[in-house]
């Protein structure tokens, strides 16, 4: 019941005319960025951060949530449409849309895939409101050791699922804690990695690690493979949908954020898996399962509605545990700490006004994004003629604006540069951005909260093991390092008995004939 009278706080902050006129604002520029090719929703928000440097807070991230939920939007057009997903998470929306619109179906595939991001958000959002405040109550009673249990869980996380291997998963983690050293030390004012440099002492903004991995690693990669002609955009009509697809669209749409929200929440990387999982889960439980892989709407609307939910589930670890589980969500803790605010069990006693105001723009928004979606598709597409070289120009010339306006320093500006070049090397590389980015903000973090485990147990590393809840989550960590190798010996012994038995079975005629 507290939650709901919260709630309706949020609203009468959230439904102010300013703050609306800041929702509208997110939702157009996410959805406007979020259609562009190559352009994410991190990216949009890392991007637009700097600007906001002058906004009351609360605005600010009513601004950056309609960015994250418009962004999101935008990238499936720009799949289904071009078959040129703007981030992993869009990768499933092409499977299933572009062959839909290739078939003169895109104003259907669209359809589906605003009502999937609606319904997806909307849902997981009413489970945010639910559930953020009990798991806030809970992590009051968290320690130093459970935390850093907490931060290592995340960070073997992120290096387990994402990239092409494990090993590029932890050297971009071991590249995020290195730039993380950058600095004066907390506990002892020494200086590490500074090379005698006083604009060092303060550390590296994470702004600017943001802005320069994501935006301007970004914009380098898509030059070095820039192809001089703009895609060509399917012609779209207006979106609609006819009772046949109503039909085939709405268990997906219910399924989705059962599969999307627990994921969002968990440090799993976001929206990529539970999406694979949603079309795996549609493609099994349909009855149309010949269309898959030549334009099945189910297979655009489930994931999309999984997609939408697990952003609502980011929320609820970044909000309450002050724990980015996704780049978006690692971008919007910098958010935090650029005004000065530290998510985490307390926010919500400290900040009520600001929690709740975001948790209710989040419904104002998904209704702004369903509204501007349907009828302005055809809109959005156009927007895909952009020339890639004017495009990308316009975003390097804005990461550096954003940059400089940080410090104001020169330096900052050689620094963005180097990082840029950092993050187009770990794309040459196949390195993800993201294990990266949260070793840059939960690195400082998680040293501080070794510390102070150790020096509660002077010294004794059994002090990091010595409550239940650190012991369960180092338990879950072994398990996720030993799966791989687990997975091998299984597949191995069942590779091994289906040759034994096909060995008899060629045998058996011999046998017989002797």
């Amino acid at each position: 019941m507290d939650s709901l009278t919260s709630l309706l706080d949020g609203f009468g902050t959230a439904l102010t005319p300013v703050n609306l006129l800041w929702a509208a604002v997110g939702v157009l520029l996410g959805t406007a960025i979020g259609v562009l090719p190559g352009i994410g929703p991190a990216m949009a928000v890392a991007l637009l951060l700097p600007v906001t440097y002058g906004l009351e807070p609360t605005g600010a991230f009513i601004m950056f949530a309609g960015i994250y939920y418009g962004a999101m939007f935008g990238g499936s057009t720009t799949s289904i449409l071009l078959n040129t997903p703007g981030e992993s998470a869009a990768v499933v929306a092409a499977m299933e849309g572009n062959p839909m619109a290739k078939a003169g179906r895109g104003a259907q595939a669209l359809a589906a895939a605003a009502v999937g991001h609606f319904t997806g958000g909307m849902i997981g959002t009413i489970l945010l409101v639910a559930l953020a405040p009990t798991v806030a109550s809970l992590a009051v009673g968290i320690g130093a050791p459970d935390y850093f249990a907490i931060m290592v869980l995340a960070f073997i996380a992120v290096t387990s699922v994402l990239g092409s291997s494990r090993i590029r998963g932890l050297a971009s983690l071991l590249i995020g804690l290195t730039l993380g050293l950058v600095g004066l030390d907390q506990m002892t004012g020494q200086q590490r990695l500074t090379f005698g440099s006083l604009q060092l002492a303060d550390g590296i903004d994470v702004i600017i690690v943001a802005v320069g991995l994501f935006a301007i690693g970004e914009a380098l990669w898509v030059a070095a493979h820039l192809r001089r002609t703009a895609g060509e955009a399917i012609p779209v009509g207006r979106p609609w949908l006819a009772r046949s697809d109503l039909r085939r669209t709405w268990k997906p749409w219910l399924r989705g954020p059962v599969i999307g929200f627990p994921f969002g929440a968990i440090p799993a990387g976001g929206a990529e898996i539970p999406t694979f999982l949603s079309y795996v889960a549609e493609k099994r439980l349909t009855k149309h399962r010949d269309q898959f892989g030549k334009g099945a709407i189910e297979g655009v609307a489930g994931p999309e509605s999984a997609a939408s939910a697990s952003a609502a589930g980011t929320l609820v670890s970044m909000l309450t545990l002050g724990l980015p589980t996704t780049a978006v969500a690692a971008v919007m803790l910098a958010a935090f700490q650029q005004y000065g605010i530290q998510p985490g069990p307390l926010l919500f006693e400290r900040e009520p006004d600001l929690v709740w105001g975001l948790i209710a723009s989040l419904f104002i928004g998904m209704a702004l994004l369903l509204a501007l979606n349907l009828p302005l598709a055809p809109l959005w597409a156009r927007l895909l003629r952009i020339p890639r070289p004017h495009l990308y120009a316009g975003i390097l010339f804005f990461a550096a604006v954003g940059a400089y306006a940080v410090g104001g320093e020169a330096l900052d500006l050689v620094i963005l540069l180097i990082i840029g070049l950092l993050g187009f090397g770990m794309r040459r590389y196949g390195l993800p951005v993201l294990p990266a980015v949260i070793g840059v903000i939960l690195g400082p973090a998680a040293e501080q909260q070794l510390r102070r485990a150790l020096q509660i147990s002077d010294g004794s590393v059994a002090g990091l093991v010595d409550t239940p809840f650190s012991v369960t989550v180092y338990t879950v960590i072994a398990l996720l390092l030993a799966w791989p190798l687990l997975r091998k010996t299984v597949l191995r012994k069942t590779a091994l008995r289906k040759a034994e038995r096909d060995g008899a079975e060629r045998d058996k005629p011999v046998r017989d004939r002797g």
